[in-house]
């Protein structure tokens, strides 16, 4: 029990825990963001190109209501059609942040380039390398002889 424990402190401790916050809150902030983006600004005009139909509220349905006796049952098709925009407009903005992150990432990890500084461990990988390849020479040229 105290591995569990200590494990956990490490866990938390090292950030991984308060990236993971951070990373969730920011994405319900985001996912609200992009419900009222559908629901506010894409709806509506998709809305007036169809006569004035609520995608919301489009349903397919199975069995009618009878009085309060027996509900209606139905398949909400256009909340599905909502929820699909939502996702595909994260999906694009995610894609896109990650693409735009991987660039920079792809900079910074080129030791040849001088634009951007380069980690302390690629450098001495980089380094390491670029010795290996001296030394391999070295050696080829004195076997050659």
């Amino acid at each position: 029990m105290k591995s569990f424990i200590q494990e956990f402190k490490d866990f938390a401790i090292k950030g991984n825990m308060i990236d993971m916050a951070v990373g969730i809150i920011i994405g319900t902030a985001f996912n609200a963001v992009v419900n009222t983006l559908v629901k506010k600004v894409v709806m509506p005009p998709l809305s007036l190109l169809t006569d004035d139909v609520n995608l919301a509220e489009r349903k397919y349905v199975l069995r009618e209501a009878v009085g309060e006796e027996v509900s209606e049952v139905a398949i909400g098709y256009g909340e599905l059609i909502e929820v699909l925009i939502d996702f595909l407009i994260i999906a694009l903005t995610i894609f896109v942040v990650i693409k735009f992150i991987n660039r920079f990432k792809k900079k910074a990890e080129d030791p040849k380039n001088k634009e951007v500084e380069t980690p302390k461990n690629i450098e001495l990988l980089s380094n390491i390398e670029r010795l290996l390849e001296e030394q391999n020479t070295i050696i080829r040229k004195n076997a050659s002889e």
